[in-house]
């Protein structure tokens, strides 16, 4: 691999892509479409109905992107669809990469950096999530308003090596990650399509799974103020805001954590994220597809 110019501590850091080589995938796709989306969605788990909504679709496999991981999660069907959605121009990823995979932080988001060379200015990050708030329900849509970088707390950032300025600061500002202009665009769009009441606002705190989290665990999560919890995410947010993208998250609860000990209560499972993903798919792609119309109001 092509190393990141300079004194490198660890083979991880040095084998970080450059802005070259990411500008190479770029421009890979680039010669490829028609398409000049400014407008990016990475779907979550069971939501890669998101990107059947667009119109002339081209699909690129990750695993025909030079360069690019590819997924192994089910759930996460591995392409980037590039199309139309009411007139707007959108890329977007029918599943993302984790850590969990066996994959670095730094390339798990890597993507986002593709999308910012392709010309996306606005990114909608989705993903399914267990509800630590007690208020929360199964189904309920969780509109992001800040998170809790638990791999970032070890020095797990993707933004860890030599910076570039071309991407943006060495030390970028996240106290405003999740745009507040676009979370009161989507609380507006919600109220129009009458999903007021499965609405929520709150803290998504990521994890690197992927086992899922002990009873201990989830109520040391509320202590610190987390109201969902899941495995994605942030270091995605991390990467958009470092290089100027604006950002909308969501999260669609799809399980309620079990935080009593010696409870019989169903233990959390894939299967029940997958469901619930499917159950809400509509609803998801109607609010979505909302916001994107009305995006040039923020």
């Amino acid at each position: 691999m092509e190393p990141v110019p300079g004194d490198c501590n660890d083979s991880d850091t040095c084998n970080r892509y450059s802005y070259e080589r990411i500008e190479s995938i770029s421009k890979f796709l680039l010669d490829r479409t028609k398409q000049r989306p400014e407008i990016g969605i990475i779907c979550g788990t069971g939501m890669g109905g998101l990107a059947d909504m667009l119109e002339d679709k081209e699909i690129f496999p990750y695993k025909d992107i030079p360069d690019f991981p590819v997924s192994t999660v089910p759930g996460h069907s591995g392409r980037l669809v590039f199309g139309n959605l009411n007139g707007k121009s959108i890329i977007c990823m029918q599943g993302r990469f984790h850590v969990y995979e066996g994959y670095s932080v730094w390339k798990c988001a890597m993507p986002v950096r593709v999308m910012k060379l392709i010309g996306v200015k606005t990114l909608i990050v989705t993903n399914a999530a267990g509800g630590l708030n007690r208020n929360f329900t199964v189904g309920d849509i969780m509109f992001i308003k800040d998170h809790i970088n638990f791999p970032g707390f070890g020095g797990d950032n993707p933004l860890r090596g030599r910076n570039d300025d071309r991407w943006g600061p060495r030390f970028p500002p996240m106290s405003n990650a999740y745009d507040l202009g676009l979370r009161q665009l989507a609380r507006t769009v919600a109220k129009e399509l009458n999903l007021e009441k499965y609405l929520q606002e709150g803290v998504y705190c990521m994890l690197g799974g992927p086992s899922y989290e002990t009873v201990s665990e989830m109520m040391a999560l509320t202590l610190l103020g987390a109201d969902a919890v899941g495995m994605s995410t942030a270091h995605e947010v991390i990467a958009a805001r470092h290089c100027g993208i604006r950002v909308f998250g969501m999260s669609l609860i799809t399980n309620i954590c079990v935080m009593e000990h010696d409870s019989e209560k169903p233990l959390a499972n894939h299967e029940e994220v997958m469901e619930t993903g499917n159950r809400r798919r509509k609803d998801l792609e109607k609010l979505v597809t909302g916001i994107i119309m009305k995006l040039d109001t923020v």
